[in-house]
């Protein structure tokens, strides 16, 4: 991997234009995602900027990981900082033109996904050949970002990183009851993942992989298709979202995603079959384990 350090800013000569500033970032109205301590905007034709004192810059860190040793196809990354003042961290990139998986599966034809489902499986096959620092564990050999280990009590942490899978699997298993929930049911758990949750090797993986999550770059070429989208040899990936990507049992990216199916409204977890590698009795597992610990 090409080093770096932080703050970080990319060779000015490889910029599209001059990096927006923290007051034209504050000041951006294309508002892209909102949330309660992190923002993502649109800058001009070739910035989206993602910030707030909640913003992870591992994200940012993940994509130059992935930018510099993989042909994995992510935004490009151009500057991350944070406020001194503030704390407010900031992860500037690449402006991706096109529209997200999720608003146009529904008028794709069966070619089409069928194509998308074939450079999704490429994708992710390519992300399982990046070996691990050691481990269960995120870029630089840190903890595991996902939602699941996260805890507000910094003297109680469960993210690892992990050198087991057992060890991961306790540190799930502490987080349930750190949340006050049923310490028999606890228990049963601690039991059952000795015997379903075992000899899954860390794998590289996005650990959020929605449709929401795949964007479908604009063509500069003409339609040609009946449904005035991109030919289909044609149509463009590029995956955003890395927040909580990071070296998991290989189980987790199949288990997390037909868990994000949410109401299961259409043929979705048909293609994820075909873009993932199934794991379907450790997904049940998951998802009861989720739905307890989410509800």
């Amino acid at each position: 991997m090409t080093s770096y350090s932080l703050p970080y800013y990319a060779d000015p000569a490889t910029l599209p234009a001059q990096l927006p500033t923290i007051e034209e970032i504050g000041a951006a109205q294309d508002i892209l995602g909102d949330k309660l301590a992190t923002k993502v905007v649109a800058i001009g034709d070739h910035f989206v900027v993602k910030y707030g004192p909640q913003a992870d810059l591992l994200e940012g860190e993940t994509m130059l990981f992935l930018q510099n040793c993989s042909s994995v196809p992510v935004p490009r990354v151009y500057a991350l900082f944070w406020s001194p003042n503030t704390k407010i961290k900031y992860i500037v990139m690449e402006r991706i033109k096109g529209q997200d998986l999720s608003l146009i599966w529904a008028r794709l034809d069966h070619a089409a996904k069928e194509t998308l489902a074939i450079k999704l499986r490429s994708i992710f096959t390519e992300l399982r050949q990046l070996t691990s620092p050691g481990g269960y564990c995120s870029v630089g050999h840190r903890g595991l970002p996902d939602g699941i280990f996260w805890t507000n009590n910094a003297l109680q942490p469960f993210a690892g990183p992990f050198e087991t899978e057992s060890d991961l699997n306790k540190a799930m298993v502490a987080k349930y009851v750190e949340d006050g929930l049923s310490k028999h049911k606890a228990e049963y758990y601690t039991r059952t993942f000795k015997e379903v949750l075992q000899d899954h090797p860390p794998v590289f993986t996005h650990a959020d992989f929605q449709r929401k999550n795949v964007i479908i770059r604009t063509s500069s070429k003409p339609p040609t298709d009946q449904l005035g989208e991109q030919p289909h040899a044609e149509l463009e990936i590029v995956m955003i979202d890395w927040e909580f990507a990071g070296w998991y049992p290989n189980y987790w990216e199949y288990a997390r995603t037909i868990f994000a199916c949410g109401r299961w409204e259409d043929d979705w977890s048909l293609w994820v079959d075909m873009i993932l590698e199934p794991f379907r009795n450790e997904y049940v597992w998951t998802n009861m384990f989720l739905s307890e610990l989410w509800s």
